[in-house]
C-alpha cells in the first residue's frame, strides 16, 4: 500500500531563517499523524507547502505514490488535501455559508451549503449559525468555522491546525471519536497541537520539528510527556509553581454587569459580577462565543456602554471612560486576536510597543516619541520571552503565531500593571513557552498585581489561576476555589447548569 503523503527533503528558506530543512514525512492513508515542535519550529511553513499556500525551494511530494506539484490550495484541494489554519483565512464581510461556499464546487448552492454546515456542525457538536456573518464572531468560532469547512470538502487527507483549543473537554472526546471515524474510512489526519496528551491519546505517530528539521519520529502512546517535550525543545519545561498567596486589596470590581448584545448575532451580559483583587489570578473559563468577547470589551473600554459603576478600578468606576484613561490607572489588556488587535501586522515590534506603552518609559521631553525608548523595550521583550524574531524592527506579520503571542504578552507583563486582563495567554504556544508566560503571570501576581485570566484552557486556568468562575450565554457562574474544581464539574458549568451561590461553590 502506498501511503497517502510522502515528503522528501522539503527546504524552504527565508530572508532570515530556514523554516523547513530537508524535512522527510510520510502518512499512511488512515492515519493520525501528529506534528509537534516549539514555535518557530517549521511546522506551519511545512502545512502550507503541503497545502500549495507556500512553494518549497527543494525537495518532492508524493501523493498515493504519485508525484505531484501542488502549486495552490485549489489544486490541494482537487487531490483531497483540505486545511485549518491557526490564522484564519474568512472574510469579515461574509456570511459562514458565504465564506464555506468560496472553497466548495461553484455548481452547490448556498441554500445547500448552509444545511450542509448545520448537519456537519451538528455531527461534530460544533455550534455554528451559518447566517452569521464573520465579522461577529469571536476567534474560537471563527475556528469552529475553518473546521466545518474543511469536513465539508470529505477530504482524503485533513490537516488540523490547535483544532481543541475552542472546546469543551466532553466535546474535545466527541471530536476525537469523530476524528477516530474518519480515519476508519481511510481519511488520512495531520494533528498539529501543542497539547501533549491529547497527541499521546489521539496519534499513531509523531514527527517532531527543532529548528526546521526533523528531531524524531515516534509512538506517541508509548512516549511520557517529559520525552516528548526533550525531543521538542531539548530540556523538559520548567515546573510553574503556584503557592498559596493572602489576596490584597480590591483592584477590579464588576458589579452586576448587563449590556444588551451590540449587534443581532451578538451575546447580552446579564447581571455579571466578579471581583479580582491584588495578588489574586481569577480565571473565566467557557467555550467561546458565550459572551467572553462582549465582557472583555467592557472590561478594556472598547465598549463603554456600560453605567460608569458597573466597571470599577481601584475602587474609582471606569464603565463610561475610554481605554487610554484606563490604562493611567493600570489596567493593561492582552486581546485575544493577535494579529489586527493585539499588533498592526504591517508595523515592527518597536512601533508596536507604543500601541499600549505610550508612557514616560517610551516618550521623551514634551511627549515626543523616543525611538530610541521603545526599541529598547522591544529588545528587551524579545529577549526575556525568547521571541524568535530578527530584532525590534522585524514587522509583527513576519513572526509565527506563537512568538507574536509572546511578544504581545510581554510588552503588557513589561509594562507592570496594576491590574492586568488576559484573553487566551498561551493560545498557540508551545509547552514551553506556555511554561514560561504562565510563570511570568504568577510572579505579577506575587509582585501584587490583580489578574483576570479568560481562556479556554482549562489546563491552563486548574494551573495559575486562584479562583474559577465559568461564562455560558453571557452569564457569569458563582466563583469556586480551583483547588476545589474538577474538570469534570467545570465542563457541566460551561453548559450553564452551576448551583445557586453558596451550595457548593464560594461566591465573592
Amino acid at each position: 500500500m502506498h501511503p497517502r503523503l510522502q515528503l522528501d527533503g522539503i527546504t524552504k528558506r527565508y530572508p532570515a531563517v530556514v523554516a523547513n530543512d530537508e524535512v522527510s514525512l510520510t502518512v499512511m492513508p488512515g492515519e493520525i499523524h501528529a506534528v509537534l515542535g516549539e514555535n518557530g519550529a517549521g511546522k506551519s511553513t511545512l502545512m502550507k507547502a503541503i497545502y500549495g499556500a507556500v512553494r518549497p525551494d527543494a525537495g518532492t511530494i508524493h501523493w498515493n505514490g504519485v508525484p505531484i506539484d501542488v502549486r495552490s490550495p485549489a489544486e490541494a484541494r482537487t487531490h483531497g488535501i483540505s486545511m485549518v489554519f491557526q490564522h484564519f483565512s474568512l472574510f469579515d464581510s461574509l456570511t459562514v455559508a458565504e465564506n464555506v461556499l468560496l472553497g466548495l464546487d461553484r455548481s452547490v448552492s448556498l441554500a445547500a451549503v448552509t444545511e450542509g454546515i448545520r448537519d456537519k456542525a451538528g455531527e461534530y457538536g460544533l455550534e455554528i449559525d451559518p447566517r452569521r456573518p464573520v465579522h461577529t464572531l469571536s476567534v474560537g468560532e471563527r475556528q469552529r468555522v475553518e473546521i466545518v469547512r474543511a469536513l465539508l470538502t470529505d477530504p482524503r487527507l485533513l490537516i488540523l491546525d490547535e483544532p481543541t483549543s475552542v472546546l469543551t473537554p466532553q466535546a474535545v472526546e466527541r471530536l476525537f471519536v469523530t476524528l477516530r471515524q474518519l480515519a476508519s474510512t481511510g481519511c488520512s489526519i495531520l494533528y498539529i497541537s501543542h497539547k501533549l496528551d491529547e497527541i499521546r491519546a489521539l496519534c499513531h505517530r509523531c514527527t517532531v520539528l527543532r529548528a526546521g528539521r526533523v528531531a524524531g519520529v515516534v509512538d506517541p502512546a508509548v512516549q511520557t510527556n517529559a520525552e516528548l517535550s526533550r525531543l521538542m525543545i531539548g530540556a523538559e519545561p520548567p515546573r510553574v509553581e503556584h503557592r498559596p498567596r493572602t489576596p490584597g486589596a480590591l483592584a477590579l470590581r464588576v458589579d452586576a454587569l448587563s449590556l444588551p448584545a451590540r449587534d443581532a448575532h451578538g451575546v447580552a451580559l446579564e447581571a455579571v459580577s466578579l471581583d479580582v483583587h491584588a495578588g489574586e489570578i481569577v480565571g473565566v473559563a467557557g467555550v467561546s462565543g458565550n459572551g467572553q468577547a462582549e465582557l472583555l470589551a467592557a472590561l478594556s473600554g472598547e465598549d463603554p456602554r456600560a453605567a460608569a459603576s458597573a466597571v470599577q478600578l481601584q475602587g474609582r468606576g471606569v464603565g463610561r471612560a475610554s481605554p487610554a484613561a484606563r490604562r493611567r490607572l493600570g489596567l493593561h489588556f492582552v486581546p485575544e486576536e493577535r494579529l489586527g488587535r493585539g499588533a498592526v501586522p504591517s508595523l515592527s515590534l518597536a512601533q508596536n510597543v507604543l500601541l499600549t506603552r505610550a508612557d514616560a518609559r517610551t516618550l521623551g521631553r514634551a511627549g515626543w516619541i523616543s525611538h530610541a525608548r521603545f526599541e529598547a523595550i522591544a529588545r528587551a521583550v524579545i529577549a526575556r520571552f525568547g521571541v524568535k524574531a530578527g530584532g525590534p524592527g522585524a514587522p509583527a506579520a513576519s513572526l509565527s503565531g506563537g512568538n507574536l503571542q509572546k511578544f504581545i504578552v510581554g510588552r503588557e507583563v513589561d509594562a507592570d500593571p496594576k491590574v492586568l486582563v488576559v484573553a487566551q495567554p498561551t493560545w498557540g504556544v508551545d509547552v514551553g513557552a506556555a511554561a514560561q508566560i504562565r510563570a511570568e503571570l504568577l510572579a505579577l501576581r506575587d509582585a501584587g498585581c490583580a489578574l483576570l485570566v479568560v481562556s479556554e484552557e482549562l489546563d491552563e486556568l486548574f494551573e495559575i489561576t486562584d479562583r474559577l468562575h465559568v461564562i455560558a450565554r453571557g452569564r457569569l457562574s458563582p466563583s469556586i476555589e480551583t483547588a476545589r474544581a474538577t474538570v469534570e464539574q467545570v465542563g457541566v458549568w460551561m453548559s450553564g447548569l452551576w448551583p445557586a451561590a453558596g451550595e457548593t461553590a464560594d461566591a465573592h
